[in-house]
């Protein structure tokens, strides 16, 4: 079948001709005009048709070959797009570097008021965004026992009661190497998901001999741990795709698989289960002017039973995910190729250039922009040497008035073309245990920074975002903005221009209100109001330093998380240790910060900067646990006499505040991580959680157990190195 898309596309053949003129105008000095070889673009209009009309609907793909067809006409999108007018030749305007900020942060491990026999009642489980929807960690613990997953190995740990903990279990899942850290518990389940390779045989092209595939696929382990001592592997789905991320919902396991697509051989993503083919899912695609990459698998597993769906869409990667009780919206960035819209950089001279110039000078550029006995290079070549006469006859004050008002028309130009195709895509998926249905698509300007730039709020989807435009004159110029959509995901209402020349650093949505953090030189802590369609901002401050995480306190507060900072001329700005704020938003017109403490220096880090489950807050007994890498030196201020810094110059714990609403932070102690044995132990998997009144601190090395008290140690259990044999999980086990 032939590929033809609805909207005017050109192919371009390239012509090398020698009479070529490149061209360039600088607005501090006179114009050159430089002769030297250019290659002659040449366009020739392709046919149209049905496949690809840009309606944006959601469109089912029932063959192969159609989906070899689309992927011939969306691969038509991966370069840049002209009209069918007279071509000059191109001269490209830079585009910006998008800074993207890496993925952070949100809500603290709750209480779970949920019964287990032989363990406790009162423990605190994943720091999630949303209640009841679980989040994915490579640690979980159900009041009574801990599940570790590290590299490749599960370990066990009866943890309760502290006094009695111990290892009953460490063994490795003979999986390829691997650094697992996706994993579910609900009741005697786990789910591990892990990255594998297909064990599909294929036959290359013009081949006869079969061979392994090699393409990535997403395993997911449920595993029966009702028998700590000998767990056994229940199922082993495969989906085709890296692992992108999942939620769990009651019993049904949620999670989505990226898979790119060979365009000489495109096929379906397949599930497996223990190396058996048991399902194909239906396949989707969006009737976009885009250019299309991967397909993108939703599955949903009953961990309890045998149900097992799935539907896979067809678009680009994947970024940022959003997941409610009833909802799954998948997002990316779009990034149509630029000027998709006005086609190239010769609309950019004609459309907007040109009706500024003389009126005399856009006459003779037109009358030889109609001749068409005259090739494009000789064209541009008469039409400069227009210009420039043209130039040389005006005095400075005019010249300088003529290209400065050319240069903000073209900002003015680029800055709504890059509004129009720099785009978040969102696309909203119902679910309901095994029920995957699509919903709606829709698009808002902008990135967004990580899962707290998004909630769901009754029918309401609230999101916020940072604007980054480019132009050839300003650089790059950003600004902020919070979006409502309906739920068919249509805009409603939204406020923009927010903190001009800055970005978001952090977001919290709570009920009708959107906590917000922007950055550039100081952190301006914004309150939005969200209880109708027009947002407005209720109240802002303006303090040195930024918040990477904001997490609820109650009502009249908000904890922040990040580094301070300090001005050093030249508009430059230097980070300092690690800063924890507590906003009093009592006063919404007037946000003050109640208290603040500093750890550390420019070199301390905390995990809890980038990623919210290493962040530990519960309400009832106000303690507030954070992991510390940093100088011992440094960090000898906030040190209580029971911190015992290691001989070299690196310490690793957790710092513990006792954290009140009136008081503030008081710092009750510090657990220590370091391992006097070797120079440095990092804090890159740690974690805090608590069980009854003992306070449960993890990292790669250790799991230790402290009193709420006063932070004695009540026990400790080494995780890594331990010198002892690892059992594998035998093939026995499966069934």
């Amino acid at each position: 079948m032939n590929s033809k898309i609805t909207i005017p596309i050109a192919v371009v053949i390239s012509v090398i001709v020698t009479a070529g003129i490149m061209y360039s105008v600088g607005f501090e000095q006179e114009v050159q005009v430089t002769q030297t070889p250019q290659t002659e673009i040449v366009y020739v209009e392709k046919t149209v048709s049905d496949i690809l009309e840009g309606t944006n609907e959601i469109k089912k793909i029932s063959s192969e070959e159609e989906l070899t067809d689309l992927l011939q006409a969306s691969a038509l999108f991966g370069g840049n797009f002209y009209d069918n007018r007279a071509r000059m030749v191109d001269f490209a305007m830079p585009e910006a570097a998008v800074m993207m900020e890496s993925d952070a942060v949100a809500t603290s491990g709750a209480p779970v008021a949920e019964s287990k026999s032989q363990g406790s009642d009162d423990y605190s489980t994943t720091n999630v965004q949303e209640e009841n929807v679980d989040e994915p960690d490579y640690l979980k613990n159900d009041g009574k026992y801990v599940y570790i997953v590290s590299r490749n190995t599960l370990s066990i740990i009866d943890a309760y009661p502290a006094e009695d903990a111990s290892l009953i279990l460490k063994i490795a899942l003979d999986v390829e190497h691997q650094y697992i850290q996706n994993m579910f518990l609900n009741g005697d389940r786990l789910v591990i998901f892990y990255n594998g390779q297909s064990d599909r045989e294929i036959i290359p092209e013009y081949d006869f001999i079969p061979r392994q595939s090699y393409d990535p696929v997403t395993h997911a382990l449920i595993i029966d741990v009702s028998d700590r001592e000998n767990p056994s592997i229940l199922k082993d789905y495969s989906i085709d795709g890296h692992f992108m991320d999942a939620r769990m919902i009651g019993d049904y396991a949620y999670f989505v698989t990226n898979s790119y697509i060979n365009h000489q051989h495109p096929r379906f993503p397949v599930i497996m289960e223990d190396s058996v083919s048991i399902m194909t899912p239906e396949a989707f695609y969006f009737d976009n002017i885009e250019e299309f990459s991967n397909f993108n698998t939703l599955t949903a597993i009953d961990i309890f039973g045998d149900t097992i769906n799935s539907e896979t869409f067809l678009m680009g990667h994947t970024g940022t995910f959003y997941v409610s009780e009833s909802n799954f919206y998948l997002t990316y960035q779009q990034y149509l190729p630029f000027g998709f819209h006005e086609d190239s950089s010769r609309d950019r001279f004609f459309d907007v250039i040109v009706p500024l110039l003389p009126a005399s000078v856009q006459d003779e550029i037109k009358s030889i922009q109609s001749d068409s006995s005259l090739s494009s290079a000789q064209q541009w070549s008469m039409i400069s040497e227009v210009m420039q006469n043209s130039y040389n006859q005006m005095d400075k004050v005019q010249k300088d008035k003529l290209f400065e008002d050319i240069k903000e028309a073209l900002i003015e130009y680029d800055t709504k073309i890059q509004e129009d195709t720099r785009k978040t895509i969102i696309h909203k998926i119902a679910i309901d245990e095994e029920k995957i249905e699509y919903v709606a698509k829709g698009s808002i300007p902008g990135r967004l920074l990580n899962q707290f730039s998004m909630d769901e709020n009754g029918d309401r989807f609230r999101v916020a975002t940072t604007t980054e435009i480019y132009t050839q004159y300003e650089g790059t110029i950003r600004s902020n903005a919070v979006y409502i959509l309906d739920e068919n995901l249509k805009i409603v209402g939204g406020l923009d221009q927010i903190a001009p020349d800055e970005s978001i650093f952090s977001a919290r949505f709570i009920d009708d209100r959107l906590y917000m953090v922007t950055f550039q030189q100081i952190d301006p802590f914004f309150v939005i109001d969200l209880s109708t369609d027009t947002p407005k901002i209720l109240g802002e401050l303006k303090i040195p330093g930024f918040s990477n995480y904001l997490h609820p306190y109650d009502e009249e507060h908000i904890i922040g998380v990040g580094r301070d900072t300090k001005e050093i001329g030249d508009g430059r700005v230097q980070q300092l240790g690690i800063k924890i704020a507590l906003f009093n938003v009592a006063d919404v017109s007037n946000p003050i910060v109640a208290d603040d403490i500093v750890i550390g220096d420019r070199s301390t880090h905390s995990e809890a900067l980038h990623n919210h489950k290493a962040f530990f807050f519960d309400k009832t007994r106000g303690v507030l646990s954070i992991p510390i890498t940093g100088d011992a030196n440094e960090l000898d201020e906030l040190s209580s006499s029971k911190m015992i810094a290691p001989e070299y110059d690196r310490w690793s714990g957790f710092y513990v505040f006792d954290l009140d609403g009136k008081s503030g932070f008081d710092l009750k102690g510090t657990v220590t991580h370091s391992d006097g044995d070797s120079r440095y132990y990092g804090m890159g998997n740690a974690r805090t959680f608590y069980i009854d009144d003992v306070l449960y601190t993890a990292s790669e090395s250790y799991l230790k157990m402290n009193s709420f008290d006063n932070l004695d140690e009540v026990n400790t259990i080494k995780l890594e190195n331990t010198g002892k044999f690892i059992e594998y999980l035998e093939e026995e086990f499966i069934r």
